[in-house]
């Protein structure tokens, strides 16, 4: 991935070795002379900073790039492809192939296999079915094709070179704890919980998380319900579960785009006793945030540039290039991003990559 930060350990590294050699002349030079080397020295240092921090946006041979994602009818999904294709329209080097979205798994493997006959360079997939995508993005490794697998993982670590991943459990632990700071000298606090389709490993991994959380404070979920990350299906939860606990103080909803059906619920039902906290990272939750005038005050990044970092860790590896912050020379076999908690004091800072639900 492109470097967004002067490469530290080689800066320090430079300075060290400067002062050194400053260090060394000093008995022997005046002070006048010792400031002239300390000023090169200095430059020296920031020069190759410089570089460093930009040698990955250097244009090096041509990528060609095959990706493949599942149909966008989920705000978050949506916002997926249109971060890769962002992503890959800012790089002279990187020509990008985008697939029709799907949620037939057949279609799917058939576009990977269109890609392994057509000798792309790179695929970034974020597969419907994991497992069921396996073995095509195993057959498209053993031809040669970088494979970076996004989102939801392969069953087999041969079937891909790089996975960049959400952090689930670590949405469930933000945003329990993000309660835990509201509510953790209540023990008596109704804590309430919209989670997406229970079937789901992910929406597991988040309950879990945020149950984990929770009792570090001495608290538990008192009430909680399930949705399918759908608008329909959020405001049909949140109505059951508003109906079912006359009180609540505090609330999280997994899913933004889920969100705007449970907000709906809250409006129709009247409530606004209790704070609720979103999950992904919509942009109209931000400006709900932002504005203040709502039950929402907070949400938990799932973020939706997954994709967009599989473009740019597709062209490194292709290009024999690596993550010139790190001293390791080649690039992670695994990346997971970071479930960041969102609220009015932050949320500018967010808000520009935020998808719209």
């Amino acid at each position: 991935m492109r470097t967004r930060s002067t490469r530290l350990v080689t800066t320090v590294g430079i300075v060290v070795a400067a002062s050194a050699l400053i260090a060394g002349c000093t008995s022997n030079t005046t002070s006048t002379e010792t400031s002239a080397a300390a000023d090169a020295a200095t430059t020296a240092a920031s020069e190759a900073a410089d570089g460093a921090a930009t040698a990955n946006d250097t244009p090096g041979e041509m990528v060609r790039i095959g990706f493949s994602a599942p149909a966008a009818d989920h705000g978050w999904m949506g916002a997926i492809t249109k971060a890769a294709q962002d992503e890959a329209a800012k790089f002279s080097d990187v020509e990008l192939i985008v697939a029709e979205g799907t949620n037939d798994v057949n279609l799917q493997i058939s576009q990977i296999e269109t890609f392994i006959n057509d000798q792309v360079d790179a695929i970034v997939m974020l597969p419907f079915d994991g497992a069921a995508l396996t073995d095509v993005a195993t057959k498209a490794m053993e031809a040669g094709i970088t494979v970076i697998n996004v989102d939801r993982e392969f069953s087999s670590p041969f079937a891909a070179r790089s996975t960049i991943l959400g952090d689930n459990y670590g949405m469930g632990v933000s945003a329990g704890t993000y309660m835990c700071e509201l509510f953790g000298d209540n023990p008596d606090a109704i804590i309430a919980e919209i989670a997406g389709i229970d079937s789901l490993p992910l929406t597991q991994d988040r309950s879990k998380g945020f149950a984990d959380a929770l009792a570090g404070c001495g608290l538990t979920v008192s009430n909680r319900v399930a949705a399918e990350f759908t608008v329909e299906s959020g405001e049909k939860a949140a109505a059951n579960l508003l109906q079912a606990a006359p009180k609540i103080d505090g609330l999280w909803n997994h899913d933004d785009d889920q969100g705007v059906g449970v907000m709906a619920a809250i409006e129709a039902a009247g409530r606004d006793e209790f704070v609720m906290v979103g999950g992904a990272g919509s942009a109209n939750v931000m400006r709900a945030i932002q504005a203040d005038d709502t039950v929402l005050k907070a949400t938990v990044i799932y973020p939706s540039t997954q994709a967009a970092d599989g473009i740019d860790l597709a062209r490194m590896i292709v290009q024999g290039k690596a993550l010139s912050d790190l001293v390791e020379i080649e690039a992670p076999r695994k990346v997971m991003l970071y479930a960041p908690v969102v609220t009015k004091e932050n949320v500018d800072q967010y808000l520009p990559t935020a998808f719209e639900s």
